[in-house]
């Protein structure tokens, strides 16, 4: 590829240059075609705003933001923003609200008594049962581990991370097992529950925050390998 960075549309992109919808990234088209990346006339297209990834054969764009949008069997991390008397509302980083039936609760609950068992601001371990044409959603808390968190921290990525802190061999957040020893629960939505020792916990806050500020990078798992190795982010 060349080194000309992507400008105009007409020009190819390097890679870990920022590139626009519309921009050319390449005439090479014999690559594996990832997030963010179309052919068109035997040409690479980008779709989305962000930073050209070529890596393993694979040509991406790793977007400057996204926003969750829940499917069907993701595990979330929400909290409650309100209820009525068999339902309750809750925020999954969406731009919609989902809605948990009393029905899908983990506990047996009278009609009325949703306040009692979940309160406003109570976060909780869920899974997306499904999704409409609409994006509304209908979360359950029904199945293994599924529960309120009363106990550790939530912290939060930009969801386009979640795939890059999960994927491969040596995961990012495998790492942060390793190294924190925390349990640790990384929801689809961006949300990453945490708990563990007060040592274990700032390790994996110090990792967190170090991947929030270099989330443009493609080094960034061995970026956080590094920080982990010497000191553990100190």
């Amino acid at each position: 590829m060349s080194n000309s960075g992507a400008s105009d549309g007409r020009t190819l992109a390097a890679s870990g240059s920022l590139v626009i919808p519309g921009d050319k990234i390449s005439s090479d088209t014999s690559g594996q075609l990832g997030h963010g990346v179309i052919k068109v006339n035997d040409e690479l297209i980008a779709t989305k705003l962000g930073y050209l990834v070529e890596k393993s054969g694979e040509v991406s764009i790793l977007p400057v933001h996204t926003a969750y949008f829940p499917r069907p069997g993701d595990l979330v991390v929400g909290y409650i923003e309100g209820m009525r008397s068999n339902i309750w509302f809750i925020d999954l980083n969406a731009p919609f609200n989902a809605i948990l039936p009393m029905s899908l609760a983990p506990m047996k609950i009278e009609y009325g008594g949703t306040r009692d068992a979940m309160d406003v601001g109570t976060t909780i371990l869920c899974r997306v049962q499904e999704v409409d044409e609409a994006h509304s959603s209908v979360v359950t808390m029904k199945g293994m581990g599924l529960r309120k968190v009363n106990s550790g921290f939530v912290d939060t990525i930009p969801p386009h991370l979640v795939g890059t802190i999960s994927s491969g061999s040596n995961a990012i957040i495998q790492q942060l097992k390793d190294a924190s020893n925390c349990r640790i629960i990384l929801g689809a939505n961006g949300r990453i529950w945490v708990d563990g020792e007060p040592e274990g916990i700032r390790i994996v806050r110090d990792a967190l925050a170090y991947a929030r500020d270099n989330q443009h990078s493609t080094e960034l798992a061995a970026g956080i390998a590094s920080q982990l190795a010497n000191g553990n982010g100190e």
